[in-house]
């Protein structure tokens, strides 16, 4: 292997425990042990969720490809998940916050080990079939845990600030350790095992199975919005309006849309940005380094939010900027040095120079995500939390499945640079939520109930 590699990994491993260990009380939140006890617990449980996801991540396009399926059977599958995700999304969020939060977590777990079931079918309808219910639990994944998690944290009087804490350890552990070790125990059983690549499917659902024990026995219940009188459809209107009324909840939700846009495409493209002619590269270990600069970056956030003087709508304008930078590099590096067409031995230059701007924006990946949940936290109301984030995920998922679709008919350097666009647009976008979100509290728009009545009559 490239010894490039070993030295790009060795370098985020070093600056992560750097960063760990040289904490100090500037940078460190003091809590009560009950907080702990209830931060502990739910990171225990995240942290299972997410090791069910990301075993699954690596072999999903490897194992339909042994059942004998093409790229663009492939595709269709893929697209049926995003699809799945849009259209099923916010059906779901509503009855999340209708009928129970830790109801939707363990709704989670079920359909996502039905899904992992279906793999090991081949039967293409029986897989199809999969993809879907897959699109449904990723949609309560990153709207049901987090939303149980905001309103239990409130209901318990816990303070607000505490809330960064466990946002940013969640991404720390759920995001890069949880992500690495999942991708070596995988790895573990289909090559070193031979277990085949239907093997981490198995264990993921064991994994799925586990933390719903754990959920089942210790999480207590919330909800957003009870009330008998407000159904499905009124759920998704008072959601709508909420976004339509509120620019602060409309930003917050084209900021998320564009950013994971880029994070989802990026996904796509950086296996061929670093091997244009089809060299060798490590694709585990690449990921395992991206996974590390995630990592620095959750590690960073904490320091950030752990400051009361630094606001997260501040800095988040610099890191769209530098994310945006970053994902130009390929368009730079070939219109600097000329692309070559034969297919080389080790790391090109050009490759060796992108690796390190993907890893920045991993990192920037890792500041995102803690620093978009302190947000949501802050300008989502609580009755419909996880309707309006479901609502979010609509374009991106919509975007994804343009993109999927038409992944071979754009050079590389044009995807770049659309991500790039759209990341540039973001720290606009920010700037804005930044500036209303220093209003005086007399300014901002009305409350979520105000609004309410104005969807349901039966309020007034």
């Amino acid at each position: 292997m490239e010894v490039f590699y070993y030295l790009v990994f060795g370098a985020m491993a070093a600056i992560v425990a750097a960063l760990e260990l040289s904490k100090t009380n500037k940078d460190r939140i003091n809590t009560s042990s009950s907080f702990n006890s209830f931060k502990n617990n739910y990171l225990l449980v995240f942290s299972i969720m997410m090791a069910g996801d990301w075993l699954q991540g690596p072999y999903v396009y490897y194992l339909y490809s042994t059942y004998g399926f093409g790229k663009g059977d492939i595709g269709q599958l893929f697209i049926a998940g995003f699809g799945s995700s849009m259209l099923f999304g916010t059906i779901v969020g509503s009855l999340a916050d209708k009928q129970g939060r830790k109801r939707a977590c363990v709704t989670y777990c079920i359909v996502y080990i039905l899904s992992c079931i279906t793999k090991h079918s081949p039967q293409y309808r029986v897989l199809m079939v999969g993809r879907i219910l897959g699109g449904i639990a990723t949609s309560l994944l990153f709207s049901a845990f987090e939303s149980w998690l905001i309103a239990e944290h409130n209901k318990r009087n816990f303070e607000q600030q505490w809330l960064s804490l466990t946002f940013s350890k969640a991404v720390f552990l759920g995001n890069g350790l949880v992500a690495i070790l999942s991708g070596l125990f995988g790895n573990l059983l289909v090559d070193t095992f031979s277990f085949g690549p239907v093997s981490p499917f198995d264990a993921a659902a064991c994994f799925l199975a586990i933390g719903m024990a754990i959920i089942l026995a210790t999480w207590s219940e919330n909800f957003g919005d009870p009330s008998d009188s407000k159904d499905l459809l009124t759920q998704f209107k008072v959601a709508a309006i909420a976004i339509a009324s509120d620019e602060k909840i409309a930003l917050l939700g084209a900021i998320q849309s564009l950013f994971e846009a880029s994070m989802y495409t990026f996904v796509f493209l950086w296996t061929p940005a670093l091997s244009p002619n089809d060299e060798e590269i490590p694709h585990g270990f690449v990921f395992a380094t991206f996974m590390l600069a995630s990592m620095l970056g959750s590690s960073l956030a904490a320091r950030f939010m752990s400051r009361s003087s630094l606001r997260v709508e501040n800095y988040m304008q610099v890191v769209f900027l530098v994310s945006a930078a970053s994902l130009l590099l390929p368009i730079t590096t070939s219109v600097l040095v000329t692309p070559s067409k034969v297919k080389e031995e080790g790391l090109s230059l050009t490759s060796s120079i992108q690796l390190l701007g993907f890893c920045v924006f991993e990192a920037c990946v890792g500041i995102f995500w803690p620093s978009i949940m302190k947000m949501r936290s802050q300008y989502i109301p609580e009755e419909a939390r996880s309707t309006i984030m479901n609502f979010f995920r609509v374009p991106l998922n919509i975007f994804v499945c343009i993109v999927l679709y038409n992944v071979d008919a754009f050079p590389i350097t044009i995807m770049f640079g659309m991500c790039s666009i759209f990341l540039f647009v973001a720290s606009i976008l920010q700037r804005r939520l930044m500036v209303i979100s220093e209003k005086p509290k007399a300014e901002e728009w009305s409350p979520m109930k105000e609004r309410n009545s104005e969807v349901d009559p039966l309020n007034l």
